[in-house]
């Protein structure tokens, strides 16, 4: 596999075809989603989050919370609980239920508005559609789409991506000044910064990888190492790897370096050209 550095954008990678079985007949790789995103909106999240709060104070079993909000346990609630966590409000493990830091804020009514920016921007997808339309019109429905689709969401669910993001946004309050544009609310929370493991503020994220003052990480801890040191992109992409003994395919591994070159040019700009990502056959295979 080579890395290319080219000046001039050649468009997007045309879908890569693998070979079935022995015969010449060939077929379109399916699609592989590499960034994460929530099926459902942020309303449904916090409506866990506040269920959690009410069955246990920061923590219950799966189906105390299920009670709490009149439902069965099934496909559909497993869902909004795990898309709670997508939104960083809880950790789930082990039939447990546990709030972190942000959903606790997001309990708490007179830190919700600001929790909800917060819980906005914890979405890998969201953050990344935030940064490159900061101060710019989003596209059209289909522009919109094509975009969420270059980021790592397969063409088949960009459409519902799409629809979770503009749900989300007006009800974090990213669309008080029109919903053709994407901008920060002014709320201020606990000590004006994220709490615990909360995603920072893109303006956090550009303070500490900008070489500010040093003060920057706000909400990363104590700043002993790890995950939590790295840029939000950056932890995304991680999180989306798939696990050491899985057959991961070349060409699935092209479109997962690819997003990472978009990903890092929407964090930090100011390249001299366009990365591409190429496959190169082994010749011996045949």
């Amino acid at each position: 596999m080579a890395l290319e550095q080219k000046s001039n954008d050649t468009g997007p990678t045309p879908p890569a075809e693998e070979s079935i079985g022995s015969g010449p007949k060939k077929t379109a790789q399916r699609e592989r989603t590499t960034i994460e995103f929530p099926y459902s909106d942020l309303d449904n999240a916090v409506v866990v989050a506040k269920g959690v709060e009410r069955a246990g104070g920061t923590a219950c079993a799966l189906d105390q919370l299920a009670a709490t909000l009149g439902v069965t346990i099934s496909g559909p609630f497993r869902s909004r609980v795990s898309n709670a966590r997508v939104y960083g409000l809880t950790e789930n493990a082990g039939g447990q239920v546990r709030l972190t830091d942000l959903g606790r804020a997001i309990a708490d009514p007179a830190q919700e508005a600001w929790a909800r920016t917060q819980a906005f921007l914890h979405v890998p997808l969201f953050n990344a559609i935030y940064v490159h339309y900061r101060g710019y019109k989003l596209p059209a429905d289909k522009g919109l789409e094509t975009e969420i689709n270059s980021l790592g969401v397969s063409s088949k669910q960009a459409d519902k991506a799409r629809q979770a993001l503009m749900r989300s946004a007006r009800q974090a309050g990213f669309f008080a000044s029109g919903e053709d544009r994407l901008v920060l609310p002014s709320v201020q929370g606990p000590g004006t910064r994220p709490l615990g493991d909360a995603v920072p503020t893109v303006d956090d994220a550009q303070r500490r990888n900008g070489g500010g003052d040093g003060n920057g990480g706000a909400g990363a801890g104590s700043g002993s190492g790890g995950g939590q040191d790295l840029p939000f992109f950056v932890r995304g992409l991680l999180k989306s790897l798939p696990d050491e003994d899985t057959d991961w395919k070349s060409e699935a591994r092209v479109k997962w370096l690819e997003a990472a070159a978009k990903c890092f040019d929407l964090m930090y700009g100011g390249g001299e050209g366009k990365i591409t990502i190429t496959l190169t056959k082994d010749a011996s295979i045949n």
